[in-house]
C-alpha cells in the first residue's frame, strides 16, 4: 500500500484541490445554463438580439449559480467525502433558481421561456448536478482503489487509541486521509504489521518520509499522560509541511462522534438521545406510507402470482405469521410469503435455513432467495408496526452460532430504538441471509446502529434504491 500511495503524488500537490475544485465550479456553471440554451434552439428562430440578450443573462445566471453554490457550502470539505449530499446540491439549486424566477417574473427578463420551458430547465439541470455527484463518487473511489488520497496519513504511537482510528479510517475514510502504516520508536517491541498496515520505522524516518513528501498528515495517538514527549514531537514536526493532528484517549474517542451538549454551561458528550425527534417521526411515517402504497400497487401482480404458486405448490395457507422483536422490544407480527411446508413450521426460527434445506418447498426456496416472501410486509408498514427501512426484525429464538444475538452482541437492543424495516442499511452492505457466524451478526447490528445515527429521507431513499442490487449480489440466503 505504502509503494502504491508513494507512487501516487500528483493528489497532493500545491493547487491540485484548488484547480480541481475549479473545474468542478465550471462544470456545473454549464450545468445550471445547458437546458435553456438547447430550449432555446428549441424555439422557432429567436433573432440575433434575443440571442444575444438571453446568452448574457445565462452567464450572470451561471455565475450567481457558483456563487450560490460556493455560499451554501457545496464546494466545502465535505466535497470530497464519500457522501451523495444530494439534499445540499437541492437547496442550492432551488436558491439559485428563485433568483432566476425573481429575473423572470419581478424583473420580465427571459420572456422567451414560458412555465413549462422553467420547469423543464429546473428538473433537468438537478438530474445533471446528482449525475454528476455520482461520477464524481466514481471517480473518488477509483483513485482510491489506486492508492491515490489527497493526505497520505500515518499514526505515530501504538495504542488501543491508534488501532480504534486505524480501524475506523479504514472501514469508513474517504478520499481526504489514505492511511498507509504506522510510526513508533519501539520498532524491535511491535508487531511489523498491524490492521493490515506496515510499520514504517521510528521517528526519524518519519521525518525522511515527510521531507520526501511521501507523508502529508501525522495522527499522533501516544498516551495523554506523555505530555512532554507529545510536546516535544508537535515542536519539531511543526518545522516541517505536514499536518499533524493529536488523537483523543480511546474512552472520548468512543464517544468523539456525540454531539456536545451545554449541561448549566458545562460542555459534556451527549451519548444517547432519541434517534427520530421533532419532525422525523411524522416524515418518516408518511415516507412509509406513500412508498409502501406505491409499493403494494406496483407489485400487486407479483404478490398475488406468488401467492398463488405457494398454494400450488404445498398445502396451506399462502401468508405465514412469525413473531419478531419491534420497536422497544414489543413483539410484532410479521406477515410473510410461507417458504415451508406446514407440518414442518419453524415459528420461532430456532434452526436456521441452510442450503438443500428438506423444510423448504419449491417455490419458497426461489421468494427466499429474491426476497419475495419479504414483500407482505408492506401491509405491516401500512399498519405502522414496520418501515419500509430499518434494522430487519429477527424472530425470538434467532441464534449465531448457537448462541442468543441479544448475548452475541451487547448493543443488539439498542436497534430496536426505531421500528424494524423490510430493507435496511446493513442488508445492502452484504449482511443478508443466514448469520451462522458471531462476525456475521455483530457486523449486522454495527450497520444498523450506524443507520439509525446518521438516518434521513435521502438515506432512505437511497437503500430502497440500492436494495434490487444487494439482493442479485447476496448468495448466502436460503
Amino acid at each position: 500500500m505504502l509503494e502504491k500511495s508513494i507512487d501516487s503524488r500528483f493528489l497532493t500537490r500545491a493547487g491540485f484541490m484548488e484547480l480541481f475544485i475549479a473545474g468542478v465550479k465550471v462544470t456545473h456553471a454549464l450545468t445550471a445554463a445547458l437546458p435553456a440554451v438547447i430550449l432555446l434552439f428549441c424555439l422557432e428562430s429567436p433573432s440575433s438580439d434575443v440571442w444575444h440578450t438571453v446568452l448574457g443573462l445565462l452567464v450572470f445566471f451561471a455565475v450567481l449559480t457558483v456563487i450560490m453554490f460556493k455560499a451554501l457550502g457545496v464546494y466545502s470539505e465535505d466535497f470530497f467525502s464519500n457522501r451523495l449530499r444530494f439534499r445540499v446540491m437541492l437547496m442550492a439549486w432551488t436558491s439559485a433558481f428563485c433568483i432566476l424566477l425573481f429575473m423572470y417574473q419581478g424583473l420580465h427578463l427571459l420572456p422567451v421561456f414560458s412555465v413549462r420551458d422553467l420547469a423543464l430547465w429546473f428538473f433537468a439541470s438537478l438530474i445533471m448536478f446528482g449525475i454528476e455527484r455520482l461520477l464524481l463518487l466514481h471517480l473518488f473511489r477509483y483513485w482510491m482503489d489506486t492508492g491515490k488520497y489527497l493526505q497520505r496519513t500515518v499514526i505515530l504511537g501504538f495504542t488501543e487509541s491508534a488501532l480504534f482510528v486505524a480501524e475506523h479510517i479504514q472501514r469508513n475514510g474517504d478520499i481526504r486521509s489514505g492511511l498507509i502504516g504506522f510510526i513508533d520508536d519501539r520498532t524491535e517491541r511491535i508487531p511489523t504489521e498491524l490492521s493490515g498496515l506496515p510499520l514504517l520505522g521510528n521517528s526519524r524516518d518519519l521525518e525522511k518520509l515527510i521531507r520526501s513528501e511521501q507523508v502529508n498528515q501525522v495522527l499522533i495517538a501516544l498516551p495523554w499522560a506523555a505530555e512532554a514527549r507529545i510536546g516535544g514531537l508537535v515542536k519539531r514536526l511543526r518545522q516541517m509541511s505536514v499536518n499533524v493532528a493529536l488523537v483523543p484517549d480511546i474512552t472520548t474517542l468512543r464517544f468523539g462522534h456525540n454531539r456536545i451538549t451545554d449541561v448549566a454551561g458545562i460542555l459534556m458528550f451527549n451519548t444517547s438521545e432519541l434517534p427520530l425527534k421533532g419532525w422525523s417521526p411524522l416524515i418518516k411515517r408518511c415516507e412509509d406510507l406513500v412508498l409502501a402504497t406505491v409499493g403494494i400497487v406496483l407489485l400487486s401482480p407479483i404478490l398475488l402470482a406468488t401467492a398463488l404458486a405457494v398454494r400450488l405448490d404445498s398445502k396451506g395457507p399462502a401468508l405465514f405469521r412469525q413473531k419478531r422483536y419491534g420497536y422497544n422490544d414489543r413483539l410484532i407480527r410479521v406477515f410473510k410469503f410461507r417458504s415451508m411446508y406446514v407440518n414442518q413450521t419453524d415459528r420461532n426460527a430456532e434452526r436456521q435455513t441452510t442450503r438443500e434445506d428438506p423444510r423448504i418447498t419449491r417455490v419458497g426456496r426461489f421468494i427466499r432467495k429474491t426476497s419475495i416472501d419479504e414483500l407482505p410486509q408492506l401491509f405491516n408498514v401500512l399498519m405502522g408496526n414496520m418501515s419500509i427501512v430499518g434494522p430487519r426484525p429477527h424472530a425470538t429464538a434467532t441464534k449465531a452460532a448457537g448462541v442468543p444475538f441479544e448475548e452475541a452482541v451487547r448493543e443488539y437492543s439498542s436497534r430496536h430504538r426505531v421500528k424494524p424495516g423490510i430493507t435496511g442499511w446493513a442488508q445492502i452492505n452484504g449482511y443478508r441471509g443466514e448469520t451462522d457466524t458471531l462476525y456475521k451478526i455483530q457486523k449486522r447490528v454495527e450497520y444498523d446502529l450506524e443507520y439509525i445515527s446518521k438516518w434521513s429521507v435521502w438515506l432512505d431513499l437511497y437503500i430502497v434504491f440500492m436494495t434490487i442490487p444487494a439482493i442479485l449480489s447476496t448468495k448466502e440466503v436460503y
